[in-house]
């Protein structure tokens, strides 16, 4: 396979670098970014790359409301048995969860990106193998293990290729076939090896490491079963890497480069404004989760920056999610959510300064909201903030090796290590050991990384893994505007794999569509 048809224009002019463009067919370049300077010199390897991470943060975190690609990423946030929708699309109602109408863009940009990875890939072999060149190499077949991992959790049937677009095979004739998942774990496994020999953990902010490295071989053995693996890579995390656990409050703070961040996106307005930009653009996930308490029908509240300002309400933290917490004692319910007692802000009203007494039955207006995503420096009448986004971390770490030592020990409650590192999640919640668990099963592990990491875009692939996505989402997930409207949106058994957009189907003609589209 050499390319997939509906992204060949974007794949030889463009995806490397929006400053710079060149026609295979006019070969005129429009500035001094050529194709000839990336592919054939270590310099040009390192601007190649630099691009990549502009598209891949576009692909796993885009600005503003990027619809193609952002529901796509939204659904995998909030369509658990931790979610709640208010807003305008559900991502289990059969009119939307169709070939015809779900999003393309997370398959086709996943591509373009897999294209040019493999163009840095395939040149590389020409020059000499220096350390700095290795370092590029390395970066690069992160980026393409994490493509192909997020693809083939997501998709199940996909394409596996390592060639690359060029003026010579773009309109060569390509027989689409599904790959081999054994094939394309593989190619995963045998990248994320190649960076793990030659990444170091301390990189500068932005860029992969050796942690992301692991991190991300440990998941791709954890979706094989291959425990002992997983097991080797995140206690190699866990025992050599820099990392810890750091302050709750520090976690989602300002300052996001901080110990416990394995992985952060970085966004900058001074070099921004678009995702295909250094600094990429501003980003919505803090209002998306965020109720509009300033609309409340009594006027007693108004805007402010410590709830987020303005916000969306789209999405929210259920019912299921809140009873998991010990509201007294586990400081993320307070952290990690914003409160649900609120006071009158509004200095012209009366009761300025009270506790609000009365609620309007409206979840735009008032619903639990998430505060993971809050910027201090968002701007008060914006939708959108230039924070930081946190995507890798520690925590997680901790929780998927208590699970890998866990199944690797025949799933024995009493695992040491299991304990170990799900308890020191626990102690930083509760400040001290008073609430250890004694055993670690299935449902405990569960529901504390759901405390724990809810909505940080993992809960649906660790369910879809352990066979539960189904079961838990009909049980818990829930839409509705009001208290009165609440319902459970049922998501059928051929949900757990996306469909692979109509468009794409058609243009590769023979290739199949999952089963249940």
């Amino acid at each position: 396979m050499k390319h997939i048809k509906s992204i060949i224009i974007v794949a030889i002019c463009i995806l490397l670098l929006q400053t710079s463009c060149e026609s295979f067919l006019e070969e005129t370049p429009i500035d001094e970014i050529t194709v000839d300077y990336i592919y054939s010199s270590v310099d040009g390897l390192e601007v190649g790359v630099n691009a990549l991470y502009n598209r891949q943060r576009r692909n796993n975190v885009p600005g503003r409301c990027d619809r193609n690609i952002g529901l796509a990423n939204l659904m995998l946030y909030l369509g658990t048995d931790l979610g709640h929708l208010r807003g305008w699309f559900n991502p289990y109602e059969s009119n939307f969860h169709t070939a015809a109408r779900y999003p393309d863009g997370k398959w086709v940009l996943s591509y373009e990106i897999i294209d040019r990875v493999n163009a840095i890939i395939n040149s590389s072999k020409d020059l000499e193998q220096s350390d700095r060149l290795k370092t590029a190499v390395a970066e690069a077949k992160v980026i393409r293990a994490e493509n192909y991992l997020d693809l083939i959790r997501m998709y199940g049937i996909i394409l596996l290729d390592t060639t690359h677009t060029t003026p010579e095979n773009y309109q060569d004739e390509v027989v689409y076939e599904p790959a081999n998942q054994a094939d394309v774990y593989k190619l995963i496994d045998s990248d994320l090896d190649y960076a793990i020999a030659n990444l170091k953990y301390d990189v500068e902010s932005g860029r992969y490491g050796k942690g992301v490295a692991r991190h991300l071989k440990g998941k791709s053995a954890m979706w094989q079963s291959k425990w002992s693996e997983a097991v080797k890579q995140f206690d190699a995390i866990i025992e050599d890497g820099p990392y810890r656990l750091v302050d709750l409050k520090d976690v989602f703070g300002q300052n996001l480069n901080h110990e416990e961040a394995i992985y952060v996106y970085p966004r900058d307005d001074a070099y921004g404004d678009d995702d295909n930009l250094a600094g990429g653009d501003d980003i919505w996930m803090c209002g998306i989760f965020n109720n509009r308490y300033y609309e409340m029908s009594t006027g007693e509240l108004i805007k402010s920056a410590e709830l987020g300002g303005q916000s969306m309400g789209w999405m929210y933290p259920n019912d299921y999610l809140q009873s998991l917490y010990d509201k007294d004692n586990d400081k993320r319910y307070t952290t990690y959510y914003y409160p649900t007692k609120l006071y009158v802000n509004n200095p012209d009203h009366p009761n300025f300064g009270q506790e609000i007494s009365t609620y309007d039955d409206n979840f735009r207006r008032y619903h639990w909201s998430l505060k993971k995503y809050h910027d201090d420096d968002k701007p008060l009448n914006s939708n959108g903030t230039w924070h930081d986004l946190l995507y890798y971390r520690f925590a997680e770490t901790l929780l998927l090796g208590a699970e890998a030592h866990w199944r690797l020990d025949n799933e024995n409650p009493g695992n040491a290590k299991a304990l170990e590192y799900i308890n020191m999640i626990r102690e930083r919640a509760f400040g001290n050991s008073n609430h250890n668990f004694t055993e670690f099963t299935l449902d405990t592990y569960l529901e504390e990384s759901a405390r724990e990491l809810a909505f940080e875009k993992n809960r649906w692939y660790l369910l879809k893994r352990t066979g539960l996505l189904v079961e838990r989402q009909n049980m818990y997930y829930t839409k509705g505007s009001n208290s009165g409207n609440t319902i459970k949106i049922p998501m059928k058994p051929y949900m757990v794999n996306m469909p692979i957009s109509q468009s794409q189907i058609d243009l590769m003609g023979t290739f199949p569509q999952n089963e249940g589209y």
